[in-house]
């Protein structure tokens, strides 16, 4: 199943982020205003999210006219609507391969991920990127930082028209499940005894975060790796690296300690 399109056809999750039928104005009500009070938050154009269009939203919504050189009707037709949800529609496009591999790909689409700051909006886990990473999903229960991780590696495999190295999964248990299942699972203890090197890892691994010897509780792709730490690109995190309070897709960097990988070649 594709990330984006199925048979042509946008899937029904993602077009509602990036489509509307009808023009959304002053008392409107319902999931299409909160959208553009979504997006507007993530403008930095502070307006409550509660799906009602007001006054208020009228006049924020005029206010992001005029910053993007629209008419200022203060109602969101399908031309603004378009420029508010053009950090979306960026990171849709497909990334011409270049001669690139898959870990080089796969890190090619997480930095047009992360050049677009996606972060939540109107609530813990809530808001279009949370929807787009989790297939129309949100909210507290929906940890989506998995989600994010798959949804690249879904673009990047698509692209090059190769098949997933795993399936992808929400969660950081069936993550490391599917990795052990296809032998490209990397365990810290490998690290440890050295039979595997930090040099043999390609960039563009995914990392895990274990808790117990069976339980992982957050993912991220790594981007560099160092002697004593390696740099990273996450989502559902935050500068502390702290999934339960994360907000954000963000670059971080971590240390070896309770992290298992996933390679996303054979190297064993």
């Amino acid at each position: 199943m594709g990330t984006i399109c199925q048979n042509g056809k946008l899937f029904s999750w993602i077009k509602k982020e990036i489509e509307i039928k009808n023009s959304i104005k002053k008392g409107s009500k319902g999931q299409g205003v909160r959208r553009v009070q979504e997006w507007l938050n993530l403008y930095s154009m502070g307006v409550v999210i509660d799906g009602d269009f007001g006054v208020v939203t009228k006049k924020v919504v005029s206010q992001f006219q005029e910053r993007c050189g629209l008419p200022t009707s203060g109602t969101v037709n399908k031309e603004t609507f378009r420029f508010l949800v053009s950090p979306l529609l960026h990171i849709l496009q497909p990334i011409n391969p270049g001669g690139h591999d898959l870990p080089a790909l796969v890190l090619a689409y997480a930095k047009a991920h992360l050049a677009q700051h996606p972060r939540e909006a109107g609530g813990d886990n809530c808001g279009p990127w949370v929807r787009l990473y989790m297939k129309g999903n949100e909210g507290s229960a929906w940890l989506w930082c998995a989600g994010f991780l798959t949804f690249i590696l879904q673009q990047a495999t698509e692209t090059l028209e190769i098949p997933m190295p795993i399936e992808g999964s929400i969660s950081c248990d069936t993550l490391a499940a599917q990795a052990k299942e296809a032998g490209i699972f990397i365990r810290e203890s490998d690290l440890k005894n050295g039979s595997i090197n930090i040099e043999d890892l390609s960039e563009a691994s995914v990392f895990l975060v274990r808790r117990t010897s069976n339980h992982w509780y957050h993912a991220g792709l790594v981007t560099k790796f160092h002697k004593d730490s390696f740099e990273t690109i996450e989502g559902n995190t935050n500068d502390e690296g702290i999934e339960k309070f994360g907000y954000e897709v963000c670059a971080r960097t971590r240390g070896y300690t309770d992290i298992d990988f996933i390679v996303l070649e054979k190297i064993i």
